[in-house]
């Protein structure tokens, strides 16, 4: 215990002492500008919203939604003893599953930290189950080689000294006077601190929050009613861990020091969801984020589960766009991760067994996305992916640079007609025989 609190003091000392407060001059270090590439090889990964939220069972926004004063909500935490949690089932259900990497929640908006943090009492330690999750999955994670992302909230419903008075979201949590947001902001650099000094190589950090002090989404003014101090933060995260990516789910163009962009339930170029007003960057890794069903954290009644087909075709739409895919399961308060989730996650894996190939590595810049499906690539290899059927008998695949050796449907080896001239790859369908989920073309490409 003693030297775990040495380490934090001098990464917390030499912080303060070399960080970079300008996020403008911020230059990618050359282990951060790898962890980008392998980042966009990974291609799939999975999302945990899990806390005190879990309790009431219906979603982690249940605190704001059901206007819970914060005396009130805090009492969760003495029922809150999921003695049933497993990190290494976790850990392999999502390896299983394809993943290879897993986001994890470290303290949402309601504030409270799953982690052994000195700097709140409102955390896992002060309930009845006394453990550090946050370690329990780190460990498990480095030991399974897993990659871990910790997400972590800039918004707080309890904390009166966020700038809650300007806030759009928590207003009836019953705090009172008002916000200091340079403690608060010492507080949060703190709780990173801990968390990138104490838990060993982290993957990255995936702020929320930012959109509570902007107007309603789709305003044209969406600026900050707070100085968020972003080149602090940032500044902070790459001087403890170069190698370390931030991103943030701010659904704006990304800032400056962020080193990859997101999406909310949309694929890049999208926005079904309302969320996504951002242009997809064409300089930082994409990422989209979606849940298994309507509800990130646990919700008893939300039985709107996405289907096996609709999860593989979300993965591979992410792909084709140059995106990786970010699915969630929200664990029950006990700990166990709903039978529903796990079977569709496991019939996924086998999916990625056979077909992973056509995916992982790959990037999705030969040609926009189809009515009919995408295309991804990978080194002297094309992946066409059809969805559905198209209308006429042939495809006209853009964008493909090498001359074509071979055509053919990928694992069963049968030969696809295909002819090759300056407009691209035509590809005819005829006596195609189609797969139900994804009918994959491969071209070998000299």
């Amino acid at each position: 215990m003693k030297i775990n609190v040495i380490k934090f003091a001098l990464a917390l000392l030499l912080s303060l002492v070399f960080i970079n407060t300008n996020a403008q001059n911020y230059e990618p270090s050359p282990a951060n500008i790898t962890a980008r590439s392998n980042f966009q090889d990974m291609k799939f990964g999975l999302f945990v919203h899990w806390g005190i939220f879990s309790i009431p069972v219906n979603g982690e926004w249940v605190m704001n939604n059901e206007n819970i004063p914060v005396k009130n909500y805090m009492r969760l935490m003495d029922f809150f003893n999921p003695i049933d949690f497993d990190a290494q089932k976790w850990v392999s259900m999502a390896k299983d599953a394809g993943m290879t990497y897993i986001t994890l929640i470290t303290r949402h908006h309601d504030g409270f930290s799953m982690w052994d943090t000195k700097f709140s009492d409102y955390n896992i330690m002060h309930t009845p189950y006394k453990k550090d999750v946050v370690k329990m999955m780190a460990d498990e994670c480095h030991k399974q080689g897993i990659k871990l992302f910790l997400y972590y909230s800039l918004l707080d419903w309890n904390r009166t000294d966020y700038p809650h008075e300007t806030g759009r979201t928590g207003q009836k949590s019953g705090r009172t006077g008002q916000g200091d947001y340079a403690h608060y902001l010492q507080f949060m650099k703190n709780q990173l601190t801990e968390l990138l000094t104490n838990y060993g190589e982290i993957g990255g950090i995936w702020f929320d929050g930012h959109w509570d002090q902007t107007k309603p989404e789709g305003e044209a003014d969406r600026t900050s009613r707070i100085d968020w101090k972003y080149g602090e933060i940032y500044g902070l995260i790459h001087k403890l861990q170069p190698q370390c990516m931030i991103g943030n789910n701010h659904h704006l163009t990304p800032f400056a020091g962020e080193d990859f962009q997101m999406f909310e339930r949309d694929l890049p170029g999208e926005n079904k969801s309302g969320l996504s007003f951002q242009k997809a960057s064409e300089k930082l890794p994409l990422e989209t984020c979606e849940t298994m069903n309507d509800s990130w954290g646990f919700n008893i009644k939300d039985t709107n589960y996405k289907s096996v087909k609709q999860v593989i075709h979300y993965l591979v739409n992410a792909a084709g766009r140059n995106a990786n895919f970010l699915l969630n399961v929200g664990p029950m308060p006990n700990g166990k991760i709903q039978p529903e989730f796990i079977d569709t996650l496991k019939q996924v894996g086998q999916w990625m067994r056979q077909y992973g190939e056509s995916v992982y590595g790959t990037r999705g810049t030969v040609m926009p996305p189809k009515e009919w499906g995408v295309v991804t690539a990978k080194n002297k290899t094309v992946y066409v992916h059809i969805f559905k059927k198209p209308l006429q008998p042939t495809i006209l695949i853009e964008g493909v640079t090498g001359k074509v050796i071979s055509c053919q449907l990928m694992v069963k080896n049968k030969l696809v007609k295909c002819q090759q001239n300056k407009a691209g790859v035509t590809i005819t369908l005829d006596g195609v025989e189609f797969d139900e989920v994804d009918t994959i073309v491969q071209l070998q490409l000299k």
